[in-house]
């Protein structure tokens, strides 16, 4: 009987981490699926997933989660897909020192510090694939997501450099950089706006009322929306083929901007994605 191929996911409380969790789950993968909150832990748990807490703002949670998968599975790891993230809105000029550290501590130190306790297990068993989720926003900036973007825009540098330090290792590092998905990615960033932006003392406040409708819309609030599904298929690509691809585009607005960005003068591209943002 062929052992199944170790996956680690975080994120996995909704959207696409609970939907790469069960597919891949399906597909055959034994699923270690991650979670902040215990509650979604233990939902995960009623689902019939093997799940941990992990919070990528917290060390010692890290080290504990990878720990104890180390230990179910005898010390390997096939794939890591580091999922876990959340946006935070607001201009520029209005993100306190502390709002934009807290966006980095999810979106790339704690994303850094897992993928780092992991190499080692992947270079010693000679073989593993750790595949990033960006986004479009990863190298396509839009107004009042400065947070995220730097997040997202860090990210892919550091994965860029990973996947050549990594080259011949057997250990392949993809990014996936997906447009809008279907999740409960705008409630979590509705949530972060309220927290730590004023709107009322800043001179975009009238744009914040805009954002704010958006931000609470039922369903999806702009066109080209894809279910997490599509963002699975391109992982399971990263996951299985030979040689996979270094970026791998989800939705239509992800291949519009990279062709853009390829042919168009960065002024051009202000005036274009000043109109969409």
């Amino acid at each position: 009987m062929t052992t199944p191929r170790s996956l680690l996911i975080t994120g996995c409380s909704s959207g696409i981490g609970a939907c790469a969790a069960r597919l891949l789950r399906e597909r055959g993968y034994r699923v270690f699926a991650t979670a902040r909150e215990a509650e979604d832990v233990e939902r995960l748990r009623a689902e019939g997933h093997e799940a941990l807490r992990l919070d990528l703002t917290d060390s010692a949670s890290i080290r504990a989660a990878v720990a104890a998968i180390l230990d179910a599975t005898g010390g390997t790891l096939y794939g890591l897909f580091n999922n876990g993230a959340y946006g935070q809105p607001g201009a520029v000029e209005d993100l306190r020192r502390e709002v934009l550290r807290e966006q980095f501590e999810t979106n790339l130190f704690g994303t850094h510090e897992l993928t780092h306790l992991v190499i080692p297990v992947m270079r010693r068993q000679g073989h593993g694939r750790i595949i990033q989720n960006s986004s479009v926003l990863g190298f396509a900036a839009m107004r009042f997501r400065g947070a995220y973007n730097a997040s997202k825009y860090a990210l892919e540098g550091l994965t860029d450099t990973l996947r050549l330090e990594l080259a011949g290792s057997g250990v392949y590092v993809s990014l996936v950089e997906p447009g809008p998905i279907a999740s409960r990615f705008r409630d979590n960033a509705y949530r972060m706006y309220r927290k730590n932006i004023d709107p009322e003392s800043s001179p975009h406040r009238e744009t914040y009322r805009a954002m704010e409708a958006r931000l609470q819309t039922e369903g999806p609030a702009v066109p080209f929306t894809l279910g997490p599904e599509a963002v699975v298929a391109k992982v399971i690509h990263a996951l299985e083929a030979r040689r996979p691809r270094e970026r791998y585009y989800v939705t239509f607005p992800t291949y519009l901007f990279g062709y853009l960005k390829r042919i168009l003068p960065t002024r051009a591209l202000d005036v274009l994605v000043g109109k969409v943002g």
